[in-house]
């Protein structure tokens, strides 16, 4: 039996969630072991967590100074420890117990999402209208807890799922191409791309992409043609939103901009750090103290680089290409606005 059939199908709420998403959920869940006489809820930091007891006896202590004894497989197990009256203030293992911890943020998106995505699908599944609460590729945990979909105001999630197009690809199939201009965003569901650009005479490859990645952003946020090619690597799926969907659903939330006063203030603070995204040439001319350079075509390969727990206020000569990069940054998790007007709408001396 596995962890989804023999476990999760009994938790709540937990079990109302899709197949597809139970099967994710429990990749990413193991429930861990305690000896008799530990303590699981101290040893493990409940904060922001569900616990379930899966196996053994616990003696919990509650706030009011009384005891209460769960055995793993009953009815009361099948929902958090402390879910229908308050976390217990210790625990006693009374046997040997297993505990499975989930995150209470991710298990809301997921079920958030999978409810949107069946309500979505209003009719047979066929080439044209797609089962959406099966697609844990394009939606996948990583996606909506880091990516663009993350910020998503739920309002959006049922309109954005009506938008999508379903577009299957074949391995070698050119997605977008350098220099085209921008008219669609997409989101790969299945499969894997490459993004390359022509470099004097040579396709260089910037970076790859799979399953939850997004492409096509930066001439739809720039207003600028196309930067790079994407091919695909594999057969896969791709989800196809187009310009005036994905301003007002996905850039709309995503995008924030602000002025060159409060922005300077923020860093003089230690609260943000200036982010440069011209070439290296344009940087050494008048770049902002202390700031970094990353060049725009550059910025996917150094996501890895940044600091999570940072704000990043993205700047360029105009506003155009900090525009784009805020929005590649953000859309990977990172915490970015861009300088509206960039340094010539600052009054900088150029």
């Amino acid at each position: 039996m596995t962890l989804v059939d023999n476990v999760f199908n009994r938790l709540e709420p937990i079990r109302g969630l899709s197949e597809s998403r139970l099967r994710e959920l429990a990749s990413l869940c193991r429930p861990e072991k305690f000896a008799i006489g530990s303590d699981p809820l101290r040893s493990t930091s409940p904060s922001g967590q569900f616990f379930y007891l899966i196996a053994g006896e616990l003696s919990t202590l509650l706030s009011d100074g009384s005891r209460r004894v769960m055995v793993g497989g009953c009815d009361m197990a099948n929902w958090p420890i402390g879910y229908q009256t308050v976390l217990p203030v210790s625990s006693k293992a009374i046997t040997e117990v297993e505990i499975l911890k989930v995150d209470f943020d991710l298990l809301d998106i997921m079920m958030t999402w999978d409810e949107l995505a069946s309500a979505a699908t209003t009719k047979p599944v066929s080439e044209k209208a797609a089962d959406w609460s099966t697609m844990t590729g394009a939606f996948n945990a990583q996606a909506l807890t880091s990516g663009c979909l993350a910020r998503l105001p739920p309002a959006h999630i049922h309109e954005l799922l009506a938008r999508f197009e379903r577009i299957k690809t074949k391995k070698g199939q050119v997605i977008i191409r350098d220099g085209e201009i921008g008219d669609s965003y997409y989101l790969i569901e299945s499969g894997r791309c490459e993004v390359s650009k022509s470099l004097g005479g040579a396709q260089i490859v910037l970076a790859q992409l799979r399953a939850g990645d997004g492409f096509g952003e930066e001439a739809l946020v720039a207003e600028v043609p196309r930067n790079a090619t994407i091919t695909m690597k594999t057969d896969g799926v791709v989800l196809r939103l187009t310009k005036p969907d994905f301003i007002e659903l996905l850039r709309a939330p995503l995008l924030h901009a602000i002025e060159f006063d409060e922005a300077a203030l923020k860093v003089a603070r230690g609260e943000a750090l200036w982010l440069d995204i011209r070439y290296a040439a344009e940087f050494a001319q008048d770049g902002l103290p202390g700031a970094l350079n990353i060049p725009l075509n550059e910025i996917r390969s150094a996501f890895n680089l940044l600091d999570k727990d940072k704000e990043y206020i993205v700047y360029c000569h105009s506003g155009r290409r900090s525009s784009a990069a805020a929005f590649l940054l953000a859309q990977y998790g990172l915490k970015a606005v861009w300088l509206n007007g960039g340094l010539v709408a600052s009054l900088k001396p150029l």
